[in-house]
């Protein structure tokens, strides 16, 4: 691991003195909170309707884990392994998750680690390795990679959320056809399907998919889609000619399901922590409108991001801290700088890894957010918090934000005004987490 120690800094900006912070208002934003309560026995159900259980005995079937945040994903893994092992298979998981973990075995295992997944908790052997084989050249010379314990199984199970991208738009964006071609692709492969351009992917990703699946021993996929409130809404299990066609399916309720916030046009936002279980790009642009690339332009509008650290479940990988126009001290001590590089290195997304101005506390941020937005009244700054761009029910605003959400029957207020809250350090009070 590569950490900076930045030093404290202190620079005058005109009439920063007079910046006033805003009064906050805690709300709970409602979304459809339908769930399955039993993800278990809702995914031993559909486990049971597959009809190509009998030819997987003495099989050994390589079961892909990913980098993204799933709820349960313990649970779900387990119970797969635990159903292939019922009849008669020899399972065992490969993380698979491209670049991410600094593209190095111990940090993919240390990832999936993180989320519970260990040999212990899962009763199978997990192979990792950052070694591929080639699958096949498109016309277009697109490489077609695999892991190569997956290439030298008799079967794959593809596991994977299906979500909204945060780079591009397409038929198919982050999902089971994307771990075929990105996640299970590992490093190498990652990195060469990077530098074609996300501007490519929506056409690629695709076509990859499909001819992996007519050359590989795809034995079925699992498709997970969560709520707006970072809960499990479906939980799928496809034939393998079933999984294009349903992850496309999946993509838009998912899309449906995505949280947004319920107000516009504001001047600072701040985002308490980053990370990749959050997003491929720390934040969702789709939530934030806060993107490299084209597409996410009319989405939410904030003058100013300000993005005050990691989440636990990044292991320090900071991409797309770039995205920021402020942060704290504290924050860019935090960040793994090498593991950060490799993955922006990989998605050629370097812009993701810029450092942002920072200051020595969130206080000291948030007021230079403030002072730096245009044309606005700074008495009545537009201000909202919110924990990271997946948990988006309680959150807090400014009171002049506070007419936009009014009336609504979707939005609850849950507090008085009350004075920005910092510590004798000058940084906010984590009550999400307490909340949590």
């Amino acid at each position: 691991m590569k950490f900076i120690e930045f030093p404290e800094m202190s620079f005058r900006v005109e009439n920063m003195e007079n910046i006033k912070l805003p009064k906050m208002v805690r709300i709970r934003q409602k979304y459809p909170n339908d769930k399955i309560d039993d993800i278990k026995g809702a995914l031993i159900t559909e486990l049971d309707k597959l009809g190509n259980k009998a030819q997987l005995k003495g099989k050994r079937i390589a079961i892909t884990a990913g980098s993204r945040g799933i709820p349960h994903i313990d649970l779900i893994t387990r119970t797969v392994c635990d159903k292939l092992k019922e009849w008669g298979a020899e399972p065992f998981i490969i993380p698979a998750m491209g670049s991410h973990g600094g593209g190095t075995v111990e940090g993919q295992l240390e990832v999936i680690n993180g989320y519970g997944i260990t040999e212990e908790a899962m009763g199978v052997p997990i192979l990792a390795t950052m070694d591929v084989e080639l699958v096949g050249e498109m016309p277009d010379g697109t490489l077609i990679y695999c892991d190569k314990y997956a290439y030298e199984a008799d079967g794959i199970v593809l596991l994977n959320k299906v979500k909204p991208h945060t780079d591009f738009k397409g038929e198919h964006e982050s999902g089971l056809l994307k771990m075929i071609a990105i996640g299970i692709a590992k490093h190498k492969g990652a990195s060469w399907f990077h530098m074609q351009g996300f501007d490519t992917f929506a056409e690629r990703i695709p076509i990859v998919a499909k001819e992996f699946l007519a050359k590989m021993n795809v034995v079925f996929g699992v498709g997970v889609v969560q709520n707006a409130y970072d809960e499990i809404s479906e939980l799928e299990v496809m034939e393998k000619d079933k999984i294009v066609e349903r992850d496309h399916e999946l993509l838009q309720i998912a899309k449906k399901r995505l949280a947004k916030l319920k107000f516009d046009n504001i001047d600072v936002l701040v985002v308490d922590k980053i990370g990749k279980n959050i997003s491929g790009e720390g934040e969702d642009p789709n939530v934030t409108g806060r993107s490299f690339m084209p597409g996410f332009e009319d989405g939410f509008h904030t003058q100013k991001l300000f993005i005050r650290g990691l989440t636990e479940e990044t292991h320090h990988n900071a991409c797309g801290l770039g995205m920021a126009d402020i942060t704290t001290r504290r924050c860019l001590n935090s960040v793994d700088w090498e593991s950060t590089w490799i993955n922006l290195g990989t998605n050629t997304m370097i812009d993701g890894g810029k450092i942002p101005v920072y200051l020595n506390n969130d206080k000291e941020a948030l007021a230079l957010a403030i002072r730096t937005c245009r044309k606005i009244d700074y008495n009545k700054a537009r201000v909202a918090r919110i924990p990271d761009t997946l948990h988006l029910d309680e959150i807090e605003i400014s009171e002049s934000l506070l007419p936009d959400v009014l009336g609504r029957d979707d939005v609850e207020i849950i507090s008085e005004p009350y004075d920005f809250p910092f510590d004798e350090e000058g940084f906010m009070i984590d009550w999400f987490e307490e909340k949590k």
